[in-house]
């Protein structure tokens, strides 16, 4: 009785030791860099009752991603990667029609993180502010 007792034993505390090596966190696998220059870019229309988003990679060593990519890429590259940085275009009248669009960028620019969000108030207003970088569609 003693041995079948100890072995019972034996067995629930290999079965603990299981279930607690299983339970700790599995350490995550090394993220691969994408390669140069990118960004994550993504278009939010509409408020936060109804909105439309759309999203995609932009990589700049070479251009592609979006329809625009090497203009994109080229005003990102005088901007240093910065979308903030983008000098806005003076020759864009916008309508004072409210249709509000959300962008966001996140990525890597020159080996650093660089991350942008803003709101317009129109998608006119976007494009004369960060030129070609949020111009996903033809």
């Amino acid at each position: 009785m003693t041995r079948t007792t100890q072995a019972v034993r034996g067995g629930l505390l290999a079965a603990a030791a299981l279930l607690t090596a299983c339970a700790l966190p599995a350490q995550a696998a090394p993220r691969e860099a994408v390669p140069g220059n990118w960004l994550y870019l993504t278009l939010t229309r509409g408020d936060a009752r109804f909105s439309d988003t759309r999203g995609t990679l932009l990589l700049c060593d070479p251009p592609q991603g979006h329809a625009h990519a090497a203009e994109a890429c080229e005003e990102l590259r005088a901007a240093d990667g910065r979308v903030d940085r983008i000098p806005p275009r003076a020759d864009v009248l916008c309508p004072m029609i409210y249709a509000p669009v959300t962008a966001s960028a996140r990525g890597e620019w020159n080996g650093r993180p660089t991350d942008y969000r803003h709101t317009f108030s129109n998608s006119c207003l976007l494009g004369a502010e960060t030129g070609a970088v949020f111009l996903l569609a033809e």
